[in-house]
């Protein structure tokens, strides 16, 4: 696959042949446009992010179905086939090259990834299924004969055991070495006989998804050799910067403008930093108040949150002098810290116009001692957690719930289930940002709130 400048390509010269669920074994000789090398990978993204708090939600196989159906057709879907096939291809290996960079990248990318082919092979028709397995060269052949007829019986007396009704495809089964599907194994879903498991046709997926596992897995360990021997100094100049910002993208809106949910003024900054602040912001703005100082890395955290919900530059300023100066006094604030807020606001060097932190961001930050920005579900102690959530409202089962899910490295899905605890109702999208969390909290509240006479 070769990255080449902007540029019109004809579809038909690169359409590599291929099925509608391809398996990935070998990277296609194409040319990529260089603007499709990051977008088309962007797009996948979602879709593996939106596997991710699928499956950290607990959602059933049927549900999880449905879900991946919904995020492929609203990310990846285009109107030529061909069009699409390549794009799945291309953003594939795109991610392989982004996630192959360190253990915990790999063992993301290949759950995420591996738990997608799962659920795109259940959606296709059974036909499709085997020629995927044909795709797969995969050594099993059906069992027929007289060996089929010894063994009915007790095939059956496992079909019916979980619930299964006799069709003419589960009379179809696959003789496996029993190693090479675990799950149904562990499950006793199979018919066990001298070392092979006997693996209906409804039961293919489990035989497809281990070799894919397997595959991906192997191929991120050759991938990894390659990025560091060659791909990273060589492409130093054009594909390495953005190979090494995908893995931490934040893919939502940028709150850089506030809205009609976003606009507060000094008056009410206590009163709303109770009320719609998420925890990481709550506990710098409390902090603030307290200690009437924050280093650098708290400061950017919670300034630019503040800019992202509406506080005005002259408002920003006179907020944080008002507490700096309690002890450092005005002289030292001038001089140390206003140049560095008015820089935030894009009114200083280069005028840039920065953007609140995303979670992504914050929760990939390594705070230090005195420190206090960073992502509380990462960061704090569990006791020091379970203290915070109390002081949020939080009963103890949906404590346990959020503690749950930080336990499993969860942290997003944590603020998520924070929020609808705290409020009372569900945010099926999930929590990727505190500039979100804030607008959604006030879209509730302000939801509540009688209008006021005309």
């Amino acid at each position: 696959m070769e990255v080449i400048r902007s540029q019109k390509r004809t579809v038909s010269n690169d359409v590599v042949s291929t099925p509608t669920l391809p398996l990935y074994l070998i990277a296609p000789h194409m040319e990529v446009r260089l603007e499709e090398f990051e977008l088309f990978a962007i797009d996948r993204l979602r879709v593996l992010k939106g596997v991710s708090d699928g499956l950290a939600r607990a959602r059933n196989p049927n549900e999880m179905d449905d879900l991946v159906e919904t995020l492929w057709k609203e990310h990846m879907r285009l109107s030529n086939v061909s069009e699409m096939i390549n794009k799945d291809i291309i953003s594939h290996f795109v991610l392989r090259l982004v996630y192959c960079r360190s253990d915990e990248l790999k063992k993301w990318f290949l759950s995420m990834e591996t738990a997608l082919f799962r659920h795109r092979f259940r959606l296709k028709k059974i036909e499709e299924q085997r020629a995927i397995v044909g795709e797969f060269g995969l050594p099993y052949k059906a069992v027929i004969g007289a060996e089929l007829e010894s063994l009915k019986e007790r095939l059956g007396l496992v079909a019916r055991s979980h619930g299964q009704i006799s069709s003419d495809v589960e009379n179809i089964y696959y003789k496996v070495p029993f190693e090479e599907v675990p799950d149904l194994v562990a499950s006793r879903r199979v018919l066990l006989q001298k070392g092979f498991a006997f693996v209906a046709g409804t039961q293919l997926v489990s035989l497809v998804v281990t070799q894919f596992r397997s595959h991906l897995s192997k191929a991120l360990i050759l991938t990894n050799r390659k990025w560091t021997t060659t791909i990273r100094e060589r492409e130093k100049d054009r594909l390495t910067p953005i190979v090494e910002a995908l893995s931490t993208s934040y893919l939502g809106p940028d709150y850089s403008q506030s809205n009609e949910y976003a606009d507060i003024s000094l008056k009410d900054i206590d009163q709303v930093s109770k009320s719609s602040f998420p925890l990481c912001m709550r506990h710098l703005f409390e902090k603030l108040r307290e200690d009437h100082h924050l280093k650098h890395g708290g400061r950017m955290q919670l300034g630019l949150f503040l800019k992202g919900v509406g506080l005005k530059l002259d408002d920003a300023l006179a907020f944080w002098r008002e507490e700096f100066t309690k002890k450092v006094g005005s002289e030292r604030f001038d001089k140390e810290y206003a140049y560095a807020i008015r820089h935030n606001y894009g009114k200083e060097g280069k005028r840039t116009d920065y953007t609140p932190y995303a979670c992504s961001k914050i929760i990939t930050s390594a705070p230090g001692a005195g420190d206090h920005h960073g992502c509380p579900y990462r960061h704090f102690s569990e006791d020091n957690l379970k203290a915070a959530l109390s002081r949020m409202g939080l009963s103890s089962r949906g404590m346990e719930d959020v503690m749950d899910k930080v336990r499993n490295r969860h942290y997003q899905l944590a603020c998520t289930l924070t929020f609808e605890a705290v409020y009372g109702t569900s945010c099926d999208t999930g929590i990727n940002h505190p500039n979100q969390y804030f607008e959604e909290s006030q879209k509730i509240l302000k939801s509540k709130t009688p209008a006021a006479p005309v």
